[in-house]
């Protein structure tokens, strides 16, 4: 995994590779968008603190954000009470939600940052359901399909910024924020989601890549820390 001895570190990473990246965009005939205008994803598990890095940021550029719909889900808190029984439905509805926003956001001709991408409803939470037995096989597969198909209509982000944060701190924020619907997420599924997240920001070469360390640095504060994070991202605008 891609670690730091400095717990504090902010770490860049860029594993991608343009030439290919803009061969398959032409061949897959992937909306245009103003090559000027720039496209932040936000990634990290619940509690991670992505809405609040999306609000500071947003406040200091010009640019639009875009959240998770989380509260439009009419399937989340059916889904949190029994995960096997709701699990497809909702990962369904994320979906067609993610690529609609994904559409809209391919479209701007200005700068735009998103609160958790498709990638990540992918690769970390239907992965997560299907490798527990919450989402079966056959449900599984038609996710997949379904996905394979929607990830080719919508272009990578040109920063990915993950926001990396241990369990024992998505634990304390979920219960400090008092979302009703998220106090009784078991332990070990914010555990596996932590693992799967992890892996993925290991292998993730669609597009350069910023780790922060979000229960480390208090960007909101602390005036060093805001600087390093600023300083970081101005580098991608």
């Amino acid at each position: 995994m891609t670690q730091t001895k400095d717990p504090r570190q902010i770490i860049e990473v860029d594993r991608s590779r343009p030439a290919e990246r803009t061969k398959r965009a032409r061949q897959e005939q992937v909306a245009r968008r103003d090559p000027a205008r720039r496209y932040i994803a936000v990634a990290g598990t619940i509690g991670a603190g992505k809405s609040s890095l999306v609000e500071f940021l947003c406040q200091r550029y010009e640019i639009e954000p875009y959240f998770e719909p989380n509260e439009e889900n009419p399937y989340l808190a059916d889904f949190y009470e029994d995960m096997e029984k709701w699990s497809f439905a909702s990962q369904i509805y994320f979906l067609t939600a993610k690529f609609r926003l994904h559409l809209e956001l391919d479209a701007t001709r200005h700068n735009v940052i998103q609160d958790r991408t498709i990638w990540e409803d992918a690769e970390i939470f239907a992965e997560n359901l299907y490798q527990q037995g919450m989402m079966d096989q056959r449900d599984y597969e038609t996710y997949r399909r379904l996905y394979d198909s929607v990830s080719t209509q919508i272009q990578p982000p040109d920063l990915m910024i993950y926001l990396r944060c241990p369990i024992k701190a998505v634990k304390k924020r979920i219960a400090t924020r008092g979302r009703e619907m998220e106090q009784n997420i078991p332990h070990a599924y914010l555990k596996r989601l932590h693992h799967l997240y992890e892996d993925w920001i290991d292998s993730y070469d669609l597009s350069p890549l910023v780790i922060i360390p979000s229960h480390k640095l208090d960007y909101a504060t602390d005036l060093v820390d805001c600087h390093d994070i600023l300083t970081t991202i101005e580098k991608y605008l």
